[in-house]
């Protein structure tokens, strides 16, 4: 029996290494967090299934888009997720923050609790561009407010959505909260 040559091995690694990273890309809502389960999911932008996954595996009833209009002038995921949307009779909220800004406004903030109150909503993904500034503010905004989180477990979970340590303004906005 002939032995396999060495390059043949290393391009079926290669292979199944790119065929495994794929498939775990494919299967994976981009920045996903559970803030309290059954309640508040926060992500970047959907796409594809993940619409589909979220619906079945999450129960999610509301999503709620909080990217700004100049942000999905001409974008073909937006007609996307307003086309699944319908099909789907899922509800769909937009409730649009400047990424420049970035902290929320007091109007923003009332309205996205006013959501969060309302059982019909939940459980709600709340998600934007990238799942990281817009979302871990108003998820702060819902931990702090509804009691359910002390001032250490939200920063904590807003450290990990954002992926790296709030910055001096961002913790003077989340200790604001907790009075």
């Amino acid at each position: 029996m002939k032995k396999k040559s060495p390059i043949f091995v290393w391009l079926w690694l290669i292979v199944i290494v790119l065929s495994i990273t794929g498939l775990v890309r494919h299967f994976s809502i981009k920045n996903f967090h559970v803030i309290e389960p059954g309640v508040l999911y926060t992500s970047g932008q959907p796409r594809g299934m993940d619409y589909t996954r979220l619906l079945y595996k999450y129960h999610i009833a509301t999503f709620v888009n909080l990217r700004s209009a100049d942000e999905h002038q001409d974008q073909n995921w937006h007609n996307e997720e307003i086309s699944w949307m319908k099909s789907n009779g899922a509800k769909y909220i937009e409730l649009p923050m400047s990424r420049d800004v970035g902290i929320p406004d007091t109007e923003t903030s009332r309205q996205f609790l006013e959501i969060m109150s309302e059982r019909i909503n939940l459980p709600i993904l709340l998600h934007d561009g990238s799942g990281k500034e817009r979302v871990s503010y108003l998820a702060a905004i819902w931990m702090l407010k509804s009691g359910g989180f002390n001032l250490e477990q939200a920063i904590e979970r807003i450290k990990q959505i954002k992926g790296q340590p709030l910055t001096e303004q961002e913790m003077d906005f989340v200790k604001s909260l907790a009075h």
